[in-house]
């Protein structure tokens, strides 16, 4: 008996995403990184400017503590510095280093290669396609 759609489809993107989860496993243990904290600097990089640590949490949906954890990680290893906050002396931000901004980078790019290597497989029509059906389903109403 044919599994419904959306389990076949979940399973399928949940395979893709492991594999290419798998594929940057090397590429992150050289940049001497963890899943979670590449997370944070790509967040500090889509954001722009610097973060509070509290805002880092609330857009990772963690608690502050554990946010805290990965920051004081991250800024041992040079990829990310805490500043003061102009508006509020009290406050800290935190920032994106060029060592964060280099590692980030390279990522990127191991990425891309990894996903082109598993996209060779379809015709340029079929990435269109893709691309077009992934559109529809990431789209914000």
């Amino acid at each position: 008996m044919e599994r419904e759609p959306a389990a076949r489809i979940a399973d399928l993107l949940s395979s893709a995403n492991r594999r290419m989860r798998r594929a940057s496993k090397l590429e992150l243990e050289r940049a001497g990184v963890t899943h979670s904290q590449l997370r944070v600097l790509r967040l500090l990089s889509a954001a722009g400017e610097p973060l509070r640590v509290s805002e880092l949490a609330r857009r990772l949906d963690v608690i502050p503590r554990s946010a805290t954890s990965v920051v004081d990680l991250l800024e041992a290893g040079g990829l990310v510095e805490r500043r003061p906050d102009p508006a509020d002396r009290r406050a800290i931000l935190v920032a994106l280093t060029p060592a964060g901004d280099g590692v980030l980078r390279s990522m990127r790019a191991h990425r891309a290669a990894g996903l082109a290597q598993m996209l060779d497989r379809l015709t340029d029509d079929e990435q269109a396609e893709l691309i077009r059906l992934l559109t529809v389903l990431t789209a914000d109403d």
